[in-house]
């Protein structure tokens, strides 16, 4: 299932793996909406780590951790290539992240979860932090977990 299949940790702001992820969090988490990713400030992103999933060449999975502080990474932008999806991908991705976190000193992640994403990120050990509350015109929920030395 996971034949060539690499994992890349930090996919370099601005770079050709970069414009692949715009594309990919574009299609899948903005033009259903009726918005465009491109129309927003993304200036702020060359602080933040990309990490992605390729299959050869192409982006199969990509998520976005921006530091808060000194301890806290938000998650934003978790997307899976719909032909791929299904596959776990998602979750490989998530622990990938959480693991690469704590090596960098980090030991908690937030995010604002999809409602309809909720359940993916309890299996993944996040907490349902407050209400539910709309976000771009859908409902969400904040989230966190905790991380350890052995994520």
């Amino acid at each position: 299932m996971f034949s060539n299949l690499t994992l890349r940790k930090i996919i370099a702001y601005g770079s050709e793996d970069y414009d692949q992820a715009l594309a990919l969090r574009d299609s899948l988490l903005r033009r259903p909406l009726g918005l465009s990713l491109y129309d927003e400030d993304l200036s702020g992103e060359k602080d933040a780590y990309h990490l992605g999933i390729f299959k050869g060449p192409e982006l199969a999975a990509v998520l976005v951790l921006i530091p808060k502080d000194s301890a806290t990474l938000q998650m934003r932008q978790v997307a899976v290539s719909q032909p791929l999806q299904g596959q776990h991908l998602g979750a490989k991705l998530v622990a990938f992240a959480e693991s690469f976190a704590a090596t960098q000193g980090f030991t908690r992640i937030v995010l604002n979860a999809r409602q309809t994403a909720e359940a993916f990120y309890h299996k993944q050990g996040y907490t349902t932090v407050s209400e539910p509350f709309v976000e771009l015109g859908i409902g969400h929920v904040k989230m966190e977990k905790a991380l350890s030395i052995e994520n």
